[in-house]
């Protein structure tokens, strides 16, 4: 007999009151581990399912489980199989003895569940898979405090648990956080003296709203999205031609408020529109941002990568799904089929990279070189399901669709024009409507993340069922309705509805919405610029190269060549506006978070470790800033120390100094430079926090 077989059966034969179980710590965490993938919520094989107790009862076709009889019991038949036909599971290494003990003593004890265990409910009754219907506005006792509708939901909900809402913050705390909030800088002293004068929150925010810094700052979050950067990756990581141009549009499309349901349309299809302009073609560069390889090991495989960033990203950025899981096969945990996958493949599968040999090529467009794909005419190659993945081993052909748990009827797919497939257009289209149960959903929940710190759902880019569930769920829907049908998809309103409540206008606390958060590099290092006088206000067009310390060059085999740092001037700019490298990112950026520029990136890290205070005290832009900041103070308060303290910290932290630390400073520059004051002030958590 073989050994295997032999130790196997020899557990098998011992008396199951050897083993001590218990249902939710050893059978449900084995089930969840080796058998759920298959026989769960998402998936069934044999119509079989193993994540609740009564399920397994239930059976497939046939029982799997007599209670109080392991030996007859199909399950522990099949974890015992000799055949590998019949083994289960069917992939990875057998049950261990130890874990087939284990089902056979739950078995023999009669199989017992909790009776008040939840069964996962069915991948169709998912909560973001359902239409997106307007909740009615709850009725709360204070009303008094509701200004509109985010707080009658919000209050509603902390009525319901005994909590009251925390106090309004100081008027010279929301001035600070709105303008940080809403353009990344630190409101002027001029501004400040305005709103002492007349503190018209509201008046702030339109007029932030209107300036062109605001598409500056929120452009970023969005580019963050859909992981923009200059260069291609990999080893040559050569620069993308023209790639600006689509920042410039995303900078641009936010400062007009162009509906976010055409700002889908125009990234996906702006080349199918049919009043496609310039604009709108600049706006499919969208497609082509991903890392690219210029010499890869393998074309065909290389092609399909392509096509999978594309997927993948379009998937996460505007659905919120992780349909990129299901390139090799059937998704693990989400509803998700490889036939979907392919078939959003196919949609895309017409576009050709415009390149020669190692080198991109643009696109002419009205005699503009633009960065983007192209569809060389309008016959679609032929798409295949790719069998683990493998474009050398091609499956069933597929066809342009959704994914089918999010439709109840596919919709469809335009006939070719003189020019295109129209299948990116169809896709656009659906994308943007409002029957789709996820887009608005999943924007919203975006602005409402970057305004509060926190999602309603806190894996904005996961709304799938390995998700998480969001906090108010009344709150995302009739967000989410008002959004399409009353704001007109305009992301202007949705941000005043926001920014106007109580809810986000409440003091910070640790019971609060709005959450303590370290502002990002780029607002910290544009902030800097502000404070110091330095700020290049120059918009748009080529990025420039931040200076680098030379110890960050010396891996690089063409040192000279590789990063040609700009004038101090022109790397005065916005930090928008920076050359984004993906394999050599400017320390400053990567030690303080800099978003992944590989794929999609829905929320910032906020990482806390000591190079990010060396980096801030110590490095060279921030022992700049604070020479330029201490020439400033000496321009505008002259020599007295007393004036200069005063002035430091109205620039910098929008607020008088305490009489404390007044009186700390004055000692502080009676042994040290007013740099070095300057310096302590641009270090302060204070500055880098937006409260």
């Amino acid at each position: 007999m073989r050994p295997t077989l032999a130790l196997l059966i020899g557990f098998w034969l011992l008396p199951s009151s050897v083993f001590a179980v218990d249902y939710e710590h050893d059978v449900r965490t084995l089930l969840k581990e080796r058998c759920i993938s298959c026989h769960g919520a998402v998936k069934q094989e044999a119509d079989l399912r193993l994540d609740a107790g009564a399920l397994i009862l239930k059976g497939g076709g046939q029982p799997v489980v007599m209670p109080g009889n392991s030996g007859d019991s199909l399950l522990i038949q099949r974890v015992l199989a000799e055949d590998e036909s019949e083994r289960m599971p069917p992939e990875g290494a057998r049950l261990s003895p130890d874990q087939i003990a284990v089902l056979r003593a739950w078995i023999d004890r009669g199989a017992i569940y909790p009776t008040d265990e939840i069964i996962p409910p069915r991948p169709a009754d998912h909560w973001s898979f359902q239409p997106i219907q307007r909740p009615d506005v709850p009725a709360a006792m204070q009303s008094s405090w509701v200004r509109n509708e985010i707080d009658a939901f919000v209050l509603a909900d902390l009525e319901r648990r005994n909590l009251a809402p925390e106090p309004a913050a100081s008027p010279t705390a929301l001035l600070r956080r709105v303008t940080l909030d809403l353009i990344g800088l630190p409101p002027t002293l001029a501004e400040q003296q305005a709103f002492s004068e007349q503190p018209d929150l509201t008046a702030v925010i339109e007029s932030l709203l209107q300036r062109p810094e605001y598409g500056e700052r929120w452009g970023r979050h969005w580019l963050d999205v859909v992981r923009y950067a200059d260069s291609n990756g990999y080893e040559r990581d050569a620069e993308k031609p023209f790639v600006w141009r689509y920042r410039d549009y995303v900078i641009e499309s936010l400062n007009q408020d162009k509906p976010f349901d055409r700002f889908i349309m125009e990234q996906l299809a702006g080349d199918e529109l049919p009043d496609r302009t310039l604009e709108s073609r600049i706006a499919t560069g969208f497609l082509r941002l991903g890392h690219w390889d210029d010499e890869p090991a393998d074309p065909q495989a290389d092609r399909y990568d392509q096509l999978d960033d594309i997927v993948s990203t379009t998937g996460q950025a505007f659905l919120g799904l992780t349909i990129g899981c299901a390139r090799c096969h059937d998704h693990k945990f989400e509803p998700l089929s490889a036939r979907d996958y392919y078939s959003l493949v196919a949609v895309f599968n017409p576009l050709e990279r415009p390149q020669a040999g190692r080198t991109e090529k643009t696109v002419m467009v009205d005699d503009v070189e633009i960065y983007a794909w192209r569809e060389p005419d309008a016959i679609a190659p032929e798409t295949y399901l790719l069998k683990r993945g493998s474009p050398t081993n091609p499956g069933e052909r597929v066809t342009p669709a959704v994914p089918a748990i999010l439709v109840a009827h596919q919709p469809a797919f335009a006939e070719p024009d003189e020019q295109t497939s129209q299948r990116r257009l169809s896709l656009a289209r659906w994308i943007a409507s409002a029957e789709n149960p996820l887009t608005a959903r999943v924007l919203v929940n975006r602005v409402w993340q970057q305004h509060f710190g926190q999602g309603l759902v806190t894996t904005a880019n996961d709304f799938g069922l390995m998700g998480s569930v969001p906090s108010h769920p009344e709150l995302l829907d009739w967000l989410a309705h008002w959004f399409m049908h009353d704001a007109g998809w305009s992301l202007k309103k949705l941000h005043r509805l926001i920014l106007t409540s109580q809810t986000w206008q409440q003091a910070k606390t640790p019971n609060s919405l709005v959450r303590y958060r370290r502002l990002e590099v780029e607002a910290i290092r544009d902030s800097m610029l502000a404070v110091s006088g330095q700020l290049n206000p120059q918009r748009s067009g080529p990025a420039f190269k931040p200076p680098i310390p030379a110890a960050a060059l010396e891996a690089n085999s063409d040192k000279e060549k590789v990063w040609q740092a700009s004038p101090e001037p022109e790397a005065s700019r916005r930090s928008v506006y920076a050359f984004i490298k993906r394999g050599l990112v400017v320390p400053l950026f990567e030690s303080l978070d800099l978003a992944d520029t590989v794929s999609s990136c829905p929320q910032r890290q906020v990482t806390t470790v000591a190079p990010q205070a060396l980096t801030l005290f110590n490095g060279e832009f921030s022992i700049q800033q604070a020479t330029h900041f201490a020439e400033r103070l000496r321009r505008e308060a002259g020599d007295d120390p007393i004036a200069q303290i005063q002035r430091a910290w109205q620039l910098a932290l929008c607020r008088e100094p305490s009489s404390a630390e007044q009186e700390l400073m004055q000692q502080f520059l009676r042994e040290e430079s007013l740099e070095q004051m300057c310096r302590v002030v641009l270090n302060l958590n204070e500055f880098v926090y937006p409260e």
